[in-house]
């Protein structure tokens, strides 16, 4: 090929653009969209094995419900002095039957807790009259259903001074026929957190994700628990407005004025022991 011919043929490069400018513009558009598609679920792909590979026996594992922080709750005074021992706190719910026909429900709801109340009220339920409370909270749902047992049958509520019911706690307190507390036991209130919806540690991940809507059905049924309980629904915006991590601890005279106690006696700094009979 002579020198003449080689400077008339086009270069590379004049080719490659001649080639575009006869694909249309749409099919360059796709072309462009689905490898950026393939780009990102790929790079999708490497952070969930990454993720699922660091963090995924954790996610896994049931969350414990969150304990008393230690810094001051918003909008109220000092944290309540709390005397319920940390480590039985964390352990899952102990049901027990003592003296005076009192079953103490200490530790944390986990899913399942609910069916181990029912089982011993099933078994026992004649010699029960009061339940006393000692609880950080847990699974929503196992507490609104030990709530509905205790107001079925009519047993009074319990949570002695210095004791710590929070979190879902306070629903089953609410739930008695007659609630005694004092100014000096720790009912604290918060947000519930996705773990807590779930009936299934297993499905924690998808649970993190958990839709508004679902939420939203979560709140509806506990006002009309506390509705159906005799309490005042408001007091539950308190929980709406405390982030997970920390408690709204109630005063005494919040938890007359939203009629969360009944009191046998006139001050709310009295004992909360159960009457005699």
């Amino acid at each position: 090929m002579s020198a003449a011919d080689r400077a008339q043929r086009p270069s590379l490069y004049r080719r490659f653009l001649q080639a575009v400018e006869r694909v249309e513009d749409g099919a360059i558009l796709r072309v462009a969209f689905f490898a950026l598609l393939i780009g990102t679920a790929s790079v999708l792909y490497v952070d969930f094995r990454e993720l699922t590979a660091s963090d995924g026996a954790g996610l896994a594992a049931p969350m414990r419900p969150i304990l008393p922080p230690a810094v001051e709750g918003p909008g109220q005074g000092a944290n309540p002095a709390i005397t319920s021992d940390p480590d039985l706190l964390d352990d899952p719910l102990e049901v027990a039957l003592r003296t005076g026909g009192a079953l103490h429900l200490t530790g944390s709801f986990e899913p399942g807790s609910a069916e181990r109340v029912r089982s011993e009220l099933e078994a026992r339920g004649e010699y029960v009259t009061t339940v006393v409370l000692e609880s950080p909270g847990g699974s929503v749902k196992d507490a609104l259903a030990i709530g509905e047992m205790i107001r079925e049958r009519g047993l009074a509520t319990v949570v002695p001074a210095g004791a710590l019911c929070a979190s879902s706690c306070p629903l089953v307190f609410a739930a008695g026929a007659e609630r005694r507390a004092t100014a000096e036991s720790a009912i604290g209130l918060h947000q519930v957190y996705a773990a807590a919806i779930s009936a299934d540690p297993a499905s924690t991940l998808k649970a993190a994700g958990v839709a508004m809507s679902d939420a939203q059905a979560v709140t509806a049924r506990i006002l009309a628990h506390l509705t159906a309980s005799g309490v005042d629904p408001a007091l539950w915006l308190h929980a709406l407005e405390t982030p997970p991590n920390q408690l709204y601890y109630l005063s005494g005279e919040e938890m007359e004025r939203y009629r969360l106690v009944t009191l046998t006696g006139d001050s709310p700094t009295e004992l909360a022991e159960p009457a005699e009979s």
